[in-house]
């Protein structure tokens, strides 16, 4: 397991690759201002999906990146 400095840094890292310094500035002050509860939020994201379903949107998603 990484410490919780490695793994900001490799967070951080990961977003400015992504995101630009710009947009991963804005991306953490907006994490840092919302009240959002991603925990919460993936026990919610696939309620009533099927592996099947799932599976589906992850190929069309493989597919727009490709």
């Amino acid at each position: 397991m990484k410490t919780d400095n490695v793994l900001r840094l490799d967070a951080m890292e990961v977003l400015i690759t992504a995101l630009g310094y710009v947009d991963a500035e804005r991306f953490i002050s907006m994490v840092k201002r919302d009240t959002f509860d991603y925990t919460e939020w993936q026990r919610k994201l696939w309620d009533g999906k099927s592996i099947d379903e799932i599976h589906a949107l992850a190929t069309q998603h493989e597919q727009l990146l490709n």
